[in-house]
């Protein structure tokens, strides 16, 4: 996506967007057998992702704009515990819930922007990987939510693998 300011926003707020509402599509309402499954030891359930999901949208993305946009590259960003908050006693759907509300604010923030080639080329200090751009940070966004939208499904997916039988073999999922 090879666009200039304005519109590469406007190219990865409608799917910042339409996440929370994706997922819960997706997982409310749910039995709990399918929020609780996992692929493994060490491996996150879909409760875990909506939880790691809530957790990004309070100290990750739009504080890392914040610093850009107040300090530039002087103040590095705060390491990002990348291990899903402990929020698993709440149900699903307050999860769910509460995803969705701080998406709501965090889109206002981000619509507020007025964006420009030169604001996404702005900088912030990244604690592991130096300078990276605004625009980096947006497209990063966008694609970590995608990233978890695949990841749910996936995971979902394969917990039905010893009830396909011979299916399995067509079901790129399962390999």
């Amino acid at each position: 996506m090879a666009s200039m300011g304005s519109e590469f926003a406007d190219a990865c707020i409608p799917v910042l967007a339409r996440t929370p509402a994706t997922f819960d599509a997706l997982l409310r309402g749910l039995p709990e057998d399918w929020t609780h499954v996992t692929e493994g030891p060490g491996t996150w359930s879909p409760r875990m992702i909506i939880s790691h999901l809530i957790h990004a949208e309070r100290t990750d993305w739009v504080p890392r704009i914040k610093l850009i946009l107040e300090h530039g590259p002087g103040r590095p960003f705060a390491p990002f515990d990348r291990e899903p908050a402990q929020a698993y006693g709440e149900s699903l759907s307050s999860l769910l819930d509460e995803f969705s509300f701080l998406r709501q604010e965090n889109l206002l923030y981000l619509r507020s922007l007025h964006f420009t080639p030169e604001l996404l080329a702005r900088q912030g200090t990244h604690p592991a990987f130096g300078l990276v751009s605004l625009r980096q940070l947006l497209a990063t966004w966008t694609a970590h939510d995608l990233a978890h939208l695949v990841q749910v499904s996936r995971v979902m997916a394969k917990s039905l693998k010893g009830e396909v039988g011979p299916w399995a073999q067509y079901l790129s999922v399962m390999q």
